[in-house]
């Protein structure tokens, strides 16, 4: 039976009415974003193809459930070197959904190699002593790998079958070795629910970017928050071969990105992050259906607000989740509320949109550009799976 997600929720919870065509080809978006019709500025010529009218469609690499039965798989990160127990190549994977479904409650990291193989790399099932994270364990899309094989996850756990906790802070990102053993938490007040992550790292230093689904509570309902308004943080770690990374700094560059609870959807905050090579930092919106930039995000030391930064909503947009970078430097954001995704310039463009799972709501969540591709966390048949050039 297909699994229920946060996404598969979305269509009946927002009824944005902003879905676009649905094609197996590219097509030109109506929209060029941030709500200003008009061409591209001469400044930002187009290649002849967009990325996405080159992709073919997807194909399954391997199913995504291990063995406890968790399902839901929300985050994916390619792993850059080989250490440990990690393959250079392979994918991670986190669980967002335990066997029963309920969300918030998962404790896997699958690892999956290009041919199809998969195995756990590690079950979080308690943490080891003198480490905490508020309100307990639940797997999220956050997912990132430092140097010398630190994996790094977020946990925004739930309580009684699937409620928000309600702690401020909650959550933390969570540490793992090379073999997949738990090493550390990182927690502190910047860090409410961490959701999603973005990773740039050297051989000493590295930073996190983090958007948070909690905080800044404008509503809350018998102790449990319902509305606030949430942030993006930048976590500064200090990396040493033989020790788990050390927290240096914590600074938040973004603010002012709304966020709903729900008890289907648990929760519509800021999904997608993707970092580009000039410092800017995107952030798509599930609830606004937009999608804003962080400029000089590596060392700016103030928050720039979600409205300020918008740089393309609406239009094609369709309660955006996963995000990522393509090799032409566009934005590739999925669609929940469709299986949709949708290419954006850096100038808020949209330039095309594809239609990657026919019927999709819901399919599509984590995403990542690998060997000229896409690879994508597949929600419905709880997969991962491959769009090749």
């Amino acid at each position: 039976m297909k699994q229920r997600s946060l996404a598969k929720i979305l269509t009946a919870l927002i009824g944005l009415g902003l879905a676009a065509t649905a094609c197996s080809s590219t097509s030109a978006s109506s929209s060029p974003g941030s709500g200003n019709p008009g061409t591209a500025p001469a400044s930002s010529p187009r290649p002849a193809a967009s990325f996405l009218g080159q992709l073919h469609g997807l194909t399954q690499v391997a199913s995504t459930v291990p063995a406890n039965g968790d399902v839901n798989p929300y985050g994916v990160a390619v792993v850059p070197a080989s250490a440990g127990r990690l393959t250079a190549g392979d994918i991670l994977v986190s669980n967002f959904n335990d066997k029963a479904n309920v969300q918030g409650t998962g404790t896997t990291l699958v690892e999956v190699s290009p041919a199809g193989r998969a195995r756990v790399f590690a079950r979080i099932s308690a943490l080891p002593p003198g480490q905490a994270c508020p309100g307990g364990i639940g797997l999220t899309t956050a997912l990132g790998i430092l140097p010398g094989g630190w994996v790094v996850v977020g946990s925004l756990p739930t309580r009684n079958g699937g409620v928000l906790p309600g702690l401020d802070p909650a959550g933390c990102l969570i540490v793992l070795n090379d073999q997949g053993t738990v090493a550390e938490t990182i927690t502190n007040p910047d860090i409410v629910g961490p959701w999603d992550l973005a990773v740039k790292s050297g051989a000493t230093s590295a930073e996190l970017f983090v958007s948070n689904a909690l905080g800044g509570n404008t509503t809350t309902r018998d102790g449990v928050p319902v509305t606030g308004n949430c942030t993006v943080v930048r976590l500064d770690l200090a990396l040493s071969p033989a020790s788990p990374p050390k927290l240096t700094g914590s600074t938040v560059i973004g603010s002012g990105f709304p966020w709903r609870a729900d008890k289907a959807a648990l929760i519509l905050a800021p999904t997608g992050l993707a970092l580009s090579g000039d410092g800017t930092l995107y952030v798509d919106d599930t609830q606004t259906n937009s999608v804003s930039a962080i400029p000089q995000a590596l060392t700016r030391t103030t928050a720039i607000t979600a409205a300020a930064g918008n740089l393309s909503a609406g239009g094609a947009l369709n309660a955006p989740l996963g995000m990522t970078m393509a090799p032409n430097g566009d934005l590739i954001v999925v669609n929940g509320n469709n299986g949709n995704a949708v290419e954006i310039t850096p100038a808020g463009r949209q330039v095309a949109t594809r239609t990657l799972i026919k019927n999709g709501a819901g399919d599509l969540f984590g995403i990542t550009s690998q060997g000229g591709g896409l690879i994508i966390a597949n929600d419905g048949t709880n997969a991962l799976d491959k769009a090749g050039m």
